[in-house]
């Protein structure tokens, strides 16, 4: 019997969609599962940054399309995933990454529509997401979901309150699709960054007394990069995790635990 050299990473013939992945984290995940062989739709807000990152990872071998969607809309939703089923013949594995935070303080002052903003934009979306793309995963037998959440949703904040309330939403949902899913072997799991140097959080790592008294007591000293992040979503989704679902994965440097 010949010995195999197909790597558990591997996400050769997969077909990949990611939210969000015109910048930081989507991009890096997206430029990681393309060098990884998978087929890559590149989406955001904005489709020329989408067109950007495609060329880009094209350029370096690899497979990818753009497609705008904004999250927050059922229909546009619903384009992106009949567009990567038009073209690519279904969606193997589906990272939500996009996500809102548009306002920081307190709680005690959050309006309703700030609050409902984020909720439907950080948990409705992806529902919509998974109802669009799990059923067909689970008629083939196979497909992995990663959801980008975050520690905010492990820790109270006073600042990020609501975004935190939505990225712990973020973990039941995964819990309990994984449920509902785990027997057509459809895997969900989340990963759950630390601060990461991101346009997304730039206020937080831009800040030299914020940042030095959070690197301060985060075992590794320092935050993370988009590049740090994106293998362990890539891992997720791969053969390698076969055997995991319904988990959050901590990538913090180590803040959660000191």
């Amino acid at each position: 019997m010949e010995p195999t050299t197909l790597s558990p990473y591997d996400l050769t013939g997969k077909t990949a969609v990611i939210t969000g992945s015109s910048r930081g984290i989507g991009r890096a995940t997206a430029e990681t599962m393309a060098a990884l062989g998978a087929r890559v739709a590149v989406s955001s807000r904005n489709r020329q940054a989408c067109e950007t990152v495609a060329e880009e990872i094209r350029a370096n071998g690899g497979t990818a399309m753009a497609i705008g969607c904004n999250i927050s809309a059922r229909e546009e939703v619903e384009a992106l995933i009949s567009e990567v089923n038009d073209q690519w013949g279904g969606v193997d594995i589906l990272v939500c990454n996009a996500a809102i935070n548009p306002v920081r303080g307190p709680i005690s002052g959050l309006d309703d529509a700030a609050f409902d903003k984020i909720m439907a934009t950080n948990v409705r979306s992806n529902l919509w997401l998974c109802n669009l793309t799990v059923p067909d995963m689970a008629e083939r037998g196979d497909g992995a979901v990663v959801i980008v959440s975050s520690i905010a949703g492990l820790r109270g904040r006073t600042d990020i309150g609501a975004y935190g309330i939505s990225k712990a939403a973020d973990f039941a949902l995964a819990r309990n699709l994984a449920v509902e899913w785990g027997p057509r072997n459809v895997r969900i799991n989340c990963v759950a960054p630390g601060l990461v140097k991101t346009d997304f959080a730039r206020a937080l790592w831009q800040d030299p007394e914020l940042l030095a008294r959070r690197t301060a007591t985060t075992p590794l000293r320092r935050i993370g990069l988009p590049e740090e992040i994106a293998p362990v979503i890539a891992f997720l989704a791969s053969p390698a995790a076969a055997f995991i679902t319904g988990q959050v994965v901590v990538a913090d440097g180590g803040v959660t635990i000191a």
